[in-house]
């Protein structure tokens, strides 16, 4: 077997050996562990490519050196591994969650999701990245002659759905499979850790790199900033703005990771935390910032809500986006003919509704507005 199977894990960490398995049986590859092969699944999947085209916070038609949701995810992978190395997780399990865990997002990110949400609530329905994704993986991926979806491991399957939220079991009894009165491995538990920290401070970085947020705003509006920046100015008094604020950038994060890091191993020390059952029985997360380290990355959100999010040339953007994406929605909901046969073939077996939700939210941002065109002629 390859991957972590020959390195030193911690009594605490999810050992491929224990996996819960497939849903359908497969026979061990010769030199690649199973949550080795998840990862490459992932990776070979058509929802992971479709990452490229789907907007993290700027759309491409600004700029394509800004992150899209295929370069968040890398980030949150390398983040996710040092700190699972750090605390000796199981590297190949922790990168097949961070490769895997936002296949679920609609195009346009945030803003699509939103939409979509509103739409469904219309019909007394929801739209959840996390149960879309895992509907992904389990049904709408086709590659393999011998099973439906990519047939990925129990704790891959979980984490997609656990890394970043509570389900109630009486609310969700189709997901009862999955321990929902349990906590997730520390795994599933690092990926929504690491997944902010990414997502932070490449925010910041972006809205920098755009020019909508200055050096002295973000200095006044994030006090970890400011506090990192002072040695950075008396070491390098002559470097160029931006260079100050790439080794800011660069100091801020390795802030947050390494409290992360100190702050789960305090709190698995503290807790006597031994194995995964113990792990899951706890009744709370563990792997989490420390209180200070907390308080400082909620300012930190707070003020890329305030300046950056909801900055007028994104307001701008974004409601353009909200009107293509609400249009062809309620289009195919009305002409669900028009829909691809496959996807119009479901209509017979599912609400429209439901059908139409799942093909837009796998759109990618210049699929969906070349469809709108097609079909609404703007």
């Amino acid at each position: 077997m390859g991957g972590d199977s020959g390195k030193k894990l911690a009594s605490y960490a999810m050992r491929v050996e224990r996996t819960q398995g497939r849903r359908y049986a497969e026979p061990a590859h010769p030199y690649r562990n199973d949550y080795e092969r998840d990862r490459d699944r992932i990776i070979h999947s058509r929802a992971f490519r479709r990452l490229e085209n789907k907007t993290q916070v700027f759309t491409r038609r600004l700029s394509d050196h800004f992150r899209n949701r295929l370069t968040h995810t890398l980030e949150v992978a390398q983040i996710s591994r040092t700190v699972a190395g750090a605390l000796g997780l199981n590297g190949d399990l922790v990168e097949a969650l961070a490769l895997v865990h936002d296949v679920g997002h609609p195009p346009f990110g945030h803003a699509g999701e939103e939409v979509l949400g509103r739409l469904m609530g219309g019909y007394g329905d929801t739209f959840d990245h996390n149960l879309h994704a895992l509907r992904i993986v389990e049904k709408f991926e086709q590659k393999y002659a011998g099973f439906p979806g990519l047939n990925l491991t129990f704790e891959v399957r979980e984490g997609i759905i656990k890394h970043s939220r509570e389900y109630d079991a009486a609310k969700f009894p189709e997901l009862a499979e999955y321990r929902l009165e349990e906590e997730p491995p520390l795994e599933a538990q690092l990926i929504d850790a690491a997944d902010e920290i990414a997502y932070n401070s490449a925010d910041l970085d972006d809205g920098y790199e755009s020019k909508l947020l200055t050096l002295d705003a973000i200095r006044r509006g994030v006090p970890l900033f400011d506090r990192l920046v002072r040695p950075v100015e008396r070491k390098y008094p002559r470097a160029i703005e931006k260079l100050k604020f790439n080794e800011t950038l660069k100091r801020l994060i390795d802030t947050l990771v390494t409290d992360l890091i100190r702050t789960t191993q305090a709190r698995l020390r503290d807790r006597r935390i031994r194995s995964v059952a113990e792990v899951r029985a706890l009744g709370r997360r563990v792997v989490q910032l420390g209180a200070a380290r907390r308080r400082e990355n909620r300012e930190l959100k707070n003020f890329l809500f305030r300046k950056l999010y909801s900055h007028r040339a994104l307001s701008a953007e974004r409601d353009k986006i909200v009107r293509a994406l609400e249009g062809l929605f309620r289009f195919f909901v009305e002409h669900p003919a028009k829909l691809p046969p496959a996807h119009f073939a479901k209509t017979g077996e599912e609400p429209v509704h439901r059908v139409v939700c799942d093909y837009i939210a796998g759109m990618t941002d210049p699929y969906l507005i070349e469809q709108h065109r097609k079909h609404l002629g703007s």
